[in-house]
C-alpha cells in the first residue's frame, strides 16, 4: 500500500525504539500528560453540567416558567389559561397570585415570596408537592390561611406542621405614609425542601387566601402561571400569548428573577474550562521539547535523507506527523477514559464513600446526596478538538527547525 514518505517515517520515528532512552520517555509523558488533561476537562464540565441541571430542574421547577399578568386583578383566569394552551410550546396553565411580605415569629422576622397557589393543579407547573418533607400541600384549604415554607424557614424560627407565624405584607392606604403593614395570621401546614435558596425565601398559600389578603374577591387571581416545554423559549411564548390577549394583560418569565443566577453559571462553567483548557496546552506544548530532543537525536537521519533528495517540506512534514501522532492518540486515550469516569463518577464517588465511611455529599449541607454528572457530546467533541488543535500548533517549531538543519553541517558533527 502506498504512503507518502512524511507519514511512513514519521510514524516509524513514533513507534520506534530510540537510542536515547530518555526522549521515548519525554515523549509518552506528553501523551499520558495530554490524556490526563483531556479526561479531567470531560469530567469536570460533565459534573457542572449535572449540577446546573438539578438547579435547573429544581429551582425552575419552583418557580413559574412564565406568567400572563393582568393589569388588573383577573376575574375569570380559565379564558386565559385555554388561550395559553392553544400555544404548543404550553404544557399546562394554573391560576397563581404572588405577594411580597415579612414573616414574622417571637420578635424575629425575615422577607419572604408568598405564592397564592391552586394545590388541586400546582402538580401540573410545580415539583413542590414532591419535595414536601412535613405536612401536605393539599392541607391548604381556601378561607383557612394554612401555609406551605422551606426547610431553611423552618429550620431558622424552629417551626413545625401546626405553629403559627404572622405574615406582614404592604397595603396601600390614605394614611399620610401612603403604605401601612397589614397583619395575617397563617397556620404552618407543610415543609419543603428543594435543596436550594428557595427554601429560606418562598411559601406558598391557597390562591383564595392571597386574594381575600389582597381585598379581592375570592376567585380573582394576579396572573396564569404557564409551564412551557423548552425553558429557553419561555420570553417569546409569554410575549406572543399576552400580545394575543391583549393590552390588559403583560408577560413575565423565569429570566427576570433566576436569569443571573444561570449567567453566572454559564460563566463559570466557561472560566473554569479555560482554566482546564490550559492543562491541556501544558502538556500538549511538552511535545515540542520532545520533538526538539528527537530533531537532535535525528540530525544524521536528517541530513542523509536532505542528501538522497527529500526536501525541506518533506523534511517538516515528518515531524509534524511524529507531534500529530502522539497528540492524536494521547487525546483519544483522554477522551475514552474521560467518557468512561463521566457515565460512571456518580457510582465511583458511591463506592468511595462505602469504602471510606465518609459521606462527600451529605444530604445536610449539600442540596444532592450525589455527584451529579451530564455528559453532553458537544463538550467532548469542543475539548478533543481543542487537543488536536493544540497538539498540531506544538509541532510547527520543531518541525520548521528539522527543516532548516544543514545537512553538511548534521554529517559533520553526528
Amino acid at each position: 500500500m502506498f504512503r507518502p514518505l512524511s507519514i511512513f517515517i514519521g510514524t516509524r520515528y513514533t513507534r520506534a525504539k530510540r537510542r536515547n532512552r530518555f526522549v521515548s520517555f519525554i515523549s509518552m509523558t506528553s501523551m499520558i500528560g495530554l490524556a490526563l488533561g483531556v479526561l479531567a476537562m470531560i469530567v469536570v464540565l460533565s459534573v457542572m453540567n449535572g449540577f446546573q441541571r438539578e438547579m435547573s430542574s429544581r429551582i425552575l421547577g419552583m418557580v413559574p416558567h412564565a406568567t400572563i399578568v393582568g393589569v388588573k386583578p383577573i376575574d375569570d383566569w380559565q379564558p386565559v389559561a385555554a388561550a395559553a394552551m392553544k400555544n404548543p410550546e404550553v404544557t399546562a396553565a394554573v391560576p397563581f397570585t404572588e405577594m411580597e411580605g415579612m414573616l414574622s415569629y417571637k420578635g424575629s422576622m425575615q422577607p419572604i415570596q408568598i405564592s397564592g397557589v391552586d394545590p388541586a393543579q400546582e402538580g401540573k407547573v410545580s415539583i413542590v408537592a414532591q419535595h414536601i418533607v412535613q405536612g401536605r400541600l393539599d392541607a391548604l384549604k381556601p378561607g383557612e390561611f394554612g401555609v406551605v415554607i422551606g426547610e431553611i424557614t423552618a429550620r431558622r424560627f424552629r417551626l413545625n406542621v401546626g405553629d403559627k407565624i404572622t405574615l406582614i405584607v404592604p397595603e396601600v392606604s390614605t394614611a399620610p405614609g401612603g403604605i401601612t403593614p397589614r397583619m395575617q395570621r397563617l397556620n404552618v401546614v407543610g415543609v419543603f425542601k428543594v435543596g436550594a435558596e428557595l427554601d429560606g425565601s418562598m411559601g406558598l398559600i391557597h390562591v383564595a387566601d392571597a386574594a381575600t389578603m389582597q381585598h379581592w374577591q375570592p376567585n380573582q387571581v394576579q396572573s396564569v402561571r404557564l409551564a412551557v416545554k423548552d425553558l429557553y423559549a419561555a420570553p417569546k411564548v409569554a410575549s406572543d400569548i399576552a400580545s394575543g390577549l391583549g393590552a390588559q394583560f403583560k408577560a413575565d418569565d423565569w429570566t427576570h428573577t433566576q436569569g443571573s443566577l444561570f449567567s453566572a453559571m454559564k460563566m463559570e462553567k466557561t472560566m473554569i474550562g479555560l482554566l482546564l483548557l490550559m492543562i491541556v496546552a501544558v502538556a500538549a506544548f511538552n511535545i515540542i521539547a520532545t520533538l526538539i530532543m528527537v530533531v537532535n537525536d535525528k540530525g544524521a537521519d536528517i541530513a542523509i535523507l536532505r542528501t538522497i533528495g527529500a526536501t525541506p517540506r518533506q523534511i517538516m512534514a515528518i515531524f509534524i506527523v511524529q507531534g500529530t501522532v502522539i497528540g492524536i492518540v494521547g487525546t483519544l486515550i483522554g477522551g475514552v477514559l474521560g467518557v468512561i469516569a463521566a457515565l460512571n463518577v456518580s457510582e465511583l464517588v458511591g463506592w468511595f464513600e462505602r469504602v471510606t465511611g465518609q459521606h462527600i455529599f451529605s444530604s445536610d449541607v449539600y442540596f444532592v446526596s450525589n455527584l451529579p454528572s451530564e455528559l453532553q457530546g458537544g463538550d467532548v467533541l469542543l475539548i478533543c478538538s481543542a487537543g488536536f488543535i493544540l497538539s498540531f500548533l506544538a509541532t510547527v517549531y520543531p518541525a520548521w527547525r528539522a527543516a532548516k538543519i544543514e545537512p553538511a553541517h548534521a554529517l559533520r558533527y553526528s
